[in-house]
Order: C-alpha cells, then sequence, then structure tokens
C-alpha cells in the first residue's frame, strides 16, 4: 500500500482531478491527471460496481496500488492521479496490471528517465513477481521494478 501522503483522499480533489484532468485509457484502467503543487505526486483508486461486489472492487484497487507501489521511485513528483478500475481487471495477471499502469504512465510523460537512458526513449521495464514463497503465508514475493540495462 502506498504511504498516506502519496494518497488522495479528498473527495473534491477526486472529482477536481477527474473532470479538469488529462485522462489516458487501457481496457483493463483508467488514468486520470492533473498536475499539483505538492512535491510528490499522489494517487486515489476508484472501482465502480460494475466490477463487482464489495470484495472484487476492494480487490481491484488493492492490485492496482501495489502496481503503482512498485514503480512509484519512478514517477515524476507533482502530480496528482485517479486510477479507475474497469471491468475485467481482477481477471487479468498482475504483470498484465503493472504493464497496462506502466504503459498509461509513459503515455501522460509521468515516468523519470533512469539515468544512463537516451532521452525519450521509454525505459525498458520488467515484470518482477518471482515463485519464491515467502515464509508459510503461501505468499509469492514481489520485488520493485528495476529498469533493465540495455
Amino acid at each position: 500500500m502506498l504511504k498516506r501522503r502519496y494518497r488522495l483522499t479528498d473527495k473534491g480533489r477526486f472529482r477536481q482531478v477527474r473532470q479538469a484532468g488529462r485522462s489516458y485509457a487501457h481496457s483493463l484502467v483508467v488514468l486520470c491527471l492533473l498536475p499539483n503543487a505538492a512535491p510528490h505526486s499522489r494517487c486515489g483508486f476508484t472501482a465502480s460496481r460494475r466490477i463487482g461486489n464489495a470484495v472484487g472492487r476492494n480487490r481491484a484497487r488493492r492490485r492496482l496500488s501495489e502496481a503503482l507501489r512498485l514503480v512509484w521511485d519512478l514517477i515524476e513528483p507533482g502530480c496528482d492521479m485517479v486510477w479507475i478500475a474497469r471491468p475485467g481487471i481482477n481477471e487479468a495477471t498482475f504483470s498484465a496490471l503493472q504493464t497496462a499502469c506502466v504503459r498509461l504512465l509513459r503515455r501522460a510523460g509521468a515516468l523519470r528517465t533512469p539515468e544512463g537512458a537516451v532521452p525519450g526513449d521509454p525505459p525498458a521495464i520488467s515484470a518482477v513477481p518471482t515463485n519464491e514463497l515467502v515464509g508459510h503465508s503461501g505468499r509469492h514475493e514481489t520485488k520493485r521494478y528495476v529498469p533493465e540495462s540495455e
């Protein structure tokens, strides 16, 4: 989960980002982006009843939050983002969701260029969930995105 200072929680700001911000769509998720005056970016997540019941909507928001947490260090500061889940998000693989988020951030120009990369070239990002189990909980270990060196 993202730290509280990186989350949008105000209903009025959600509405403002949704109405005045620029939208970028993917089949799994929609990104609405609006510049802010803060030294960091903030994210909000929403899922309508078309996603499913409360359990399905919460699952969609948690998956989106985790996908963004893994790439948070690559996101440019100074923008508010509202991520809107679309039907089918819970059936998609986590790597497909991560790829969708990175593509939308890239299209919006909200991804930083890694050091040593040529400006204008999108960063090469690899999906990193591993099959190694962590402890006895049965959960898979996930690692942060790391730009591949070319």
